[in-house]
C-alpha cells in the first residue's frame, strides 16, 4: 500500500502481502499515538490475540514527535523521539500478533486540520481496504487535541464511504477522559480480563513513556479495575477488568446527525439525571 508520506511505516509481522492483511481485518482500532492502542483499546487486541478467526489491525496515526520526555531520553531529538516510538509500536505488534500495524506519521498539526488531504486519503483508503466486524476511535469527550482530530478525521473519511461499505459497529474508547459517568445504558463495557500477562507487557514495551515519567501500565490497569468495582453499587463484580467505550454508530450510519449534537445529548442526559435524583431526594 502506498500512503501520503514517505516515513509511513507498514509492518506485517508475520509478513505476507500487506493488502491482504488489511482484507481480512476483523477488529480495526485508528488512533492517535503509539502505545494508545495497548492502553486504550487493548480488548481489542485480546479478542484477536492467539485466535484464527479474527484479525487485528493498528494504526497510529501520528508521528510521536512530539511525545513528552525525561530520564535517559530527556535529551533526544524530535526525530529520534520518532524513530523510538515507531520500533516501540513494531514491538507490541509483534508481541500482540497484530494482524497489520500501520504508522501513518502525520505531524499532530495536519491532523488537527480539517480537509488535510494526505491525512483523509489514508484513512479512506484503510477503510475502503476492509470490512471489519467492529472498528475502535477515540471518543468525543476527551480533553486531548489530538485524539479528538483524529476521531474527527476518521469520522469523516467513514461518512465518505458509501453506505453499504461503512462499519456495522463504531465504539469510542475512553483515554484523557473516562467514561464512566455516561449514563449505564449507554456505556459499552469491553472486558479486558483476557491474558493479563500480555496486557502488562505489551504497555511495558513503550519504554520511552515509562521510564520517561508517564506510568502507563499502573494507570491503565487501575482504572480497568476501578472501573470494574464502581460499575453497579448494589451487586458483586462481574467483571475483574473494564474499559469503557461510547457507541458511535451513529455518527457513521447518520452523516446529518453533528458530532456536536451526539456529544451534547450525552451530557444532557448525565445533567437530567442528576438533577432528577437531587429533586427526588429533597435537595
Amino acid at each position: 500500500m502506498k500512503f501520503s508520506r514517505a516515513d509511513a511505516d507498514v509492518f506485517v509481522p508475520d509478513g505476507g502481502d500487506v493488502a491482504k492483511a488489511l482484507a481480512r481485518t476483523t477488529h480495526l482500532c485508528v488512533i492517535a499515538h503509539q502505545d494508545d492502542i495497548e492502553i486504550n483499546a487493548y480488548p481489542a487486541v485480546a479478542e484477536c490475540y492467539g485466535r484464527t478467526d479474527r484479525f487485528f489491525t493498528g494504526v497510529t496515526v501520528t508521528n510521536g514527535a512530539g511525545s513528552p520526555r525525561a530520564g535517559k531520553y530527556a535529551s533526544i531529538t524530535d526525530a529520534q523521539m520518532m524513530d523510538v516510538r515507531r520500533e516501540e509500536q513494531r514491538a507490541a505488534a509483534r508481541l500482540g500478533k497484530y494482524n497489520l500495524q500501520l504508522q501513518l506519521a502525520h505531524p499532530s498539526a495536519d491532523v488537527k486540520k480539517s480537509g488535510h488531504a494526505g491525512v483523509a486519503a489514508d484513512l479512506k483508503a484503510i477503510f475502503a481496504g476492509c470490512r471489519p466486524s467492529v472498528v475502535y476511535l477515540h471518543q468525543p469527550c476527551d480533553k486531548h487535541d489530538t485524539h479528538v482530530a483524529v476521531l474527527l478525521r476518521s469520522l469523516e473519511a467513514l461518512r465518505s464511504l458509501p453506505r453499504a461499505d461503512r462499519p456495522k459497529r463504531v465504539v469510542g474508547v475512553e483515554a484523557w477522559r473516562g467514561l464512566d459517568w455516561l449514563m449505564d445504558n449507554e456505556k459499552v463495557p469491553l472486558d479486558c480480563a483476557a491474558h493479563p500477562e500480555l496486557a502488562l507487557k505489551i504497555m511495558q514495551v513503550f519504554d520511552s513513556q515509562i521510564a520517561g515519567g508517564k506510568r502507563y501500565d499502573l494507570a491503565a490497569i487501575g482504572r480497568r479495575q476501578a472501573n470494574a468495582t464502581f460499575h453497579t453499587s448494589h451487586a458483586t463484580d462481574k467483571f475483574t477488568e473494564i474499559a469503557w467505550a461510547m457507541d458511535l454508530t451513529p455518527l457513521v450510519t447518520n452523516e446529518k446527525l453533528s458530532v456536536e449534537e451526539f456529544t451534547l445529548g450525552t451530557i444532557d442526559r448525565l445533567r437530567a439525571d442528576v438533577i432528577a435524583r437531587l429533586a427526588r431526594l429533597g435537595g
